[in-house]
């Protein structure tokens, strides 16, 4: 059996975040931050003033393969390796699958899960370089249950589940986890946009966010800073380090619950 080494504890980490600009990503960006890590963001979206001054953000669309190119010129320019790359970017088409059209079904796809597919093929060289690192893939509770007019979503992210265990099992060679997480309802501006569905009524979107805080077992809708400590929890080796090709739901247990209950 092969025992890789572990890395110097002293020093400083880097990870990649994709989505750095959203709710979920600004909350993980803070946090690694916190812990000491340099972090590189990636958005589509303008970051603000605010960023980490000893990481990178990088402006750039990671449904587009040029962009994607372009993101990891820019930071191997800015380091020789990375620890962990969390991809968390994601868009959502909140409509029937009837009138979804192919170019909305395909910007889904090439935004939620080409991304993955080609961010861990480009990541992959700076992840080897230090014996190993983590791979966090950020999917949804709705790869594993869904609701009506939300497919190409759901089906996107069924994707990056599929697509975690081939990875951990293609990667484990080079000391590379690979896991997912599953958020389930977090207050960010995604879940607010796609309130409008009317699976928890169409009231004003403070009463939407109740019924939906209801559906849940402890009954609140989850913060994005409780999602980034999932994150943290499977990049950091010293916490995960025996866990890869999971799948670990974040939804206040509301998977857990019958649905007839």
């Amino acid at each position: 059996m092969k025992v890789y080494p572990q890395k110097d504890n002293l020093m400083t980490k880097t990870i990649l975040i994709t989505g750095a600009a959203g709710g979920i990503g600004r909350a993980t960006v803070a946090l690694f931050t916190k812990n000491g890590w340099r972090v590189i963001g990636v958005d589509r979206s303008e970051f603000g003033d605010t960023f980490p001054q000893n990481g990178l953000f990088i402006q750039a669309d990671v449904s587009r393969p040029e962009d994607m190119e372009s993101i990891f010129e820019k930071t191997q320019a800015f380091t020789a390796s990375l620890d962990a790359i969390v991809n968390n970017a994601a868009v959502q088409v909140a409509k029937p699958l009837v009138q979804t059209t192919v170019e909305e079904w395909d910007s889904v796809m090439a935004a939620n899960l080409r991304s993955v597919f080609l961010g861990v093929k480009l990541a992959y060289p700076l992840l080897k370089a230090e014996n190993g690192g983590a791979i966090v893939n950020i999917s949804s509770v709705h790869a594993v249950q869904t609701s009506a007019n939300i497919a190409a979503y759901a089906a996107s992210k069924g994707g990056i589940l599929a697509l975690t265990r081939a990875m951990a099992i293609e990667f484990a060679v080079d000391n590379i986890r690979v896991n997912a997480v599953l958020p389930g309802a977090v207050d960010t501006p995604m879940l607010r946009a796609g309130l409008g569905r009317g699976h928890v009524g169409q009231g004003n979107m403070q009463e939407r966010l109740d019924n939906l805080a209801r559906k849940t077992v402890n009954g609140r809708v989850g913060r994005p800073e409780e999602i980034a400590h999932a994150i943290y929890f499977l990049a950091d080796n010293e916490q995960s380090s025996f866990m890869t090709g999971q799948a670990m739901i974040v939804d206040g247990g509301a998977t857990a619950r019958l649905s007839t209950e």
